[in-house]
């Protein structure tokens, strides 16, 4: 979609760091991290949520989870654990119409998280 922020970074038309990739995703670093690592797994397909991923594009969601897990262990939180958050519709505080999923590890993560 071309006016979907999350599909011109695939595409590499706006710039991000990236972290890592595989076929079906991409992962870089957030512009306004939470967390001392803080990056977005995305799939490389325009879904809008992790729910429309479950529904039409099953194998995606094992890119994106997979990406996560490869994150979490190159940025060394593997270990001493991270939190994965998908955020979905506007009451979910889904601000990117564009499914993608937090990594965020790096300092003990607080319970209850909202």
């Amino acid at each position: 979609m071309a006016d979907c922020l999350f599909c011109r970074i695939v595409a590499g038309e706006i710039p991000a760091d990236i972290v890592a990739e595989n076929d079906g995703a991409v992962a870089f670093r957030d512009v306004n991290p939470v967390a001392p690592t803080h990056a977005l797994v995305i799939p490389r397909e325009h879904l809008e949520n992790v729910a429309e991923i479950a529904a039409k594009a099953s194998a995606t969601l094992g890119d994106v989870l997979g990406l996560a897990a490869e994150v979490a262990a190159k940025e060394g939180i593997a270990e001493t654990g991270y939190r994965l958050v998908a955020n979905t519709g506007r009451d979910g505080h889904q601000t990117v119409f564009h499914a993608h999923v937090h990594v965020l590890g790096g300092r003990s993560m607080g319970w209850p998280p909202g």
